[in-house]
């Protein structure tokens, strides 16, 4: 009789599209079997999918599958949508060729689908998650690897490179009666070379400090902080577009944070650094637990704010905090720092609120999030549950579809209120001051060295002469 295996799989995504990992926990009826992976830039879907399709791949074909998947995403697309997929030739499908391979894989295949709650404290998709946090984590630890080589190997290229022009790597020597040894020349020109390569070193290490806010790269004050480190070296004032969810809509009644999110972006370009918590109200959650899927079972082992208050406060301070609905989440946050000790965020954050933003923009229109993802056209989630991170990737893709666009170059044909925005976007934009750096007294001797050497050499003036 053929075995029955039961599979738990996930996907997870550190930016969308971003930094990503997917694992798969598998049961068998003896043993149990873990598998992960990441790419370093894909997308949520794609790390949920890859996940599905490895963990199939795993078991033998003659087994039967059960399989725990917390997106719908994966879940209705395998079971119903996939089906007329086919009939259009695939025509408008997004990831086609992960769909395609996962449908190859199942076939032949006794496989039972489920959706189960994402981040709800169950063990099996718990563990998943976990593992997809993994891949993502080797796959970042593998590109800082490959960065670091290549980095040596093109230090030890320049250290091994000679000075092309008293080489002669033409043999113009070799028609001269009074060669010169050059072995001194060379010895000289090889310490300043070194030297060169120091102070190279040393003024790109003083432009990284041009960064605003040097942004943690992990978090040990408590395990359950989640802190995310920049995958793309950027300049310039930080943006971080955050989500909180609650166990109700009254700050004032009590109501406490349950979770926040937020993801950095810089110059309108996602770094790949993020910040996720949950944290344990020390009140039931109630029926909120309908709209975010977090109970409080999930909840019980996971810090107060009190514990987290600190890192929290360090990673959100100095940044634009863009929100949607951004009262809401301030009055929250703004509690608990206060609770905790702290000063208002909103005393160290400038802060921008996106559904004001779009109520101006459209005016007698819907302009909830999902109402915004529809009419810019973003591509879809699964939102079945509200959370935190996945609220604030989304808010990220509307935000900049909002605040995007051509601006026209007839201000003339704009109305009175677009010239004011377009005026006041210009004045915005950041100002970047380039370091000058300056030649020191001991750089411009060898300089001098090197010039009398090559016009003693070939015997006309240098190039590179005052």
């Amino acid at each position: 009789m053929a075995q029955t295996i039961t599979l738990y799989v996930d996907g997870a995504c550190r930016g969308n599209p971003g930094l990503g990992g997917w694992g798969a926990y598998i049961i068998t009826e003896s043993e149990e079997h873990k598998i992960f992976g990441g790419e370093p830039d894909t997308t949520n879907n794609r790390m949920e999918l890859t996940a599905a399709i490895e963990g199939v791949k795993f078991c033998p074909t003659d087994a039967k599958l059960i399989i725990w998947t917390d997106s719908n995403y994966v879940k209705q697309g395998i079971t119903e949508w996939i089906h007329g997929w086919k009939k259009k030739n695939w025509k408008d499908v997004k990831n086609p060729d992960l769909w395609k391979l996962l449908d190859a894989t199942c076939q032949g295949r006794e496989i039972e689908w489920n959706w189960i709650k994402g981040h709800a404290g169950h063990a099996g998709n718990e563990m998943a998650d976990q593992l997809a946090n993994l891949g993502a984590d080797q796959t970042l630890a593998s590109m800082k690897n490959l960065a670091l080589k290549a980095e040596e190997s093109s230090n030890d290229k320049k250290k091994d490179e000679k000075d092309w022009l008293l080489d002669d790597p033409f043999g113009f020597d070799l028609m001269e009666s009074n060669e010169q040894d050059e072995s001194e020349v060379l010895d000289g020109m090889e310490s300043a070379h070194i030297e060169n390569e120091n102070f190279s070193t040393e003024t790109n290490n003083q432009a990284s400090t041009l960064a605003p806010v040097a942004v943690p790269e992990s978090s040990t004050t408590h395990p359950h902080i989640v802190i995310t480190p920049r995958t793309k070296q950027v300049y310039g004032p930080r943006q971080l577009i955050l989500d909180t969810e609650t166990t109700g809509f009254y700050f004032q009644d009590s109501d406490r944070i349950v979770e926040v999110g937020a993801i950095e972006m810089v110059n309108r370009k996602l770094t790949g650094s993020s910040i996720h918590i949950y944290i344990n109200p020390q009140k039931p959650v109630g029926d909120s637990e309908n709209i975010h899927g977090i109970s409080d079972a999930f909840l019980k082992d996971k810090p107060v704010y009190a514990e987290i208050a600190e890192v929290l406060f360090e990673y959100l301070k100095g940044a634009e905090i863009i929100a949607h609905n951004a009262t809401f989440d301030m009055n929250f946050l703004n509690m608990e720092f206060k609770r905790a000790g702290f000063s208002r965020l909103s005393e160290v954050c400038e802060v921008t609120d996106t559904l004001a933003m779009a109520k101006n923009k459209h005016p007698g229109q819907k302009n909830s999030l999902d109402a915004l993802v529809r009419r810019y056209e973003i591509p879809q989630r699964d939102r079945t549950f509200h959370g935190a991170l996945l609220d604030a990737e989304i808010l990220s893709d509307v935000y900049l579809a909002m605040t995007g666009g051509q601006v026209s170059f007839d201000m003339d044909s704009l109305s009175e209120s677009e010239q004011r925005d377009a005026q006041n976007a210009r004045e915005n934009l950041p100002i970047l001051k380039l370091p000058v750096i300056y030649p020191s007294e001991q750089e411009l001797e060898e300089h001098e060295m090197w010039v009398k050497q090559f016009e003693e050499k070939h015997g006309t003036a240098c190039l590179f002469t005052k």
